[in-house]
């Protein structure tokens, strides 16, 4: 194998790798958050709703309201 082949090789790979990492580089820095609309106050208090299906708050909504 002849010495000079191997080097442009080795030096093309090297430039892929360097093109790679910049690519991935700018992937990584160029995440932020894109400013829009805050969710309505309407999810919060979905979140907030106990859930009545489950078997533990059955008991403890019937307790409450007898």
């Amino acid at each position: 194998m002849d010495l000079a082949k191997a080097l442009a090789d080795l030096r093309e790979q090297r430039d892929d790798i360097d093109r790679a990492i910049l690519s991935l580089e700018r992937l990584a820095g160029g995440r932020s958050r894109v400013p829009g609309r805050p969710p309505g106050p309407s999810l919060s208090r979905a979140r907030k709703r106990p859930n009545t299906s489950a078997p533990a708050n059955i008991e403890r909504l019937k307790a409450t309201s007898d």
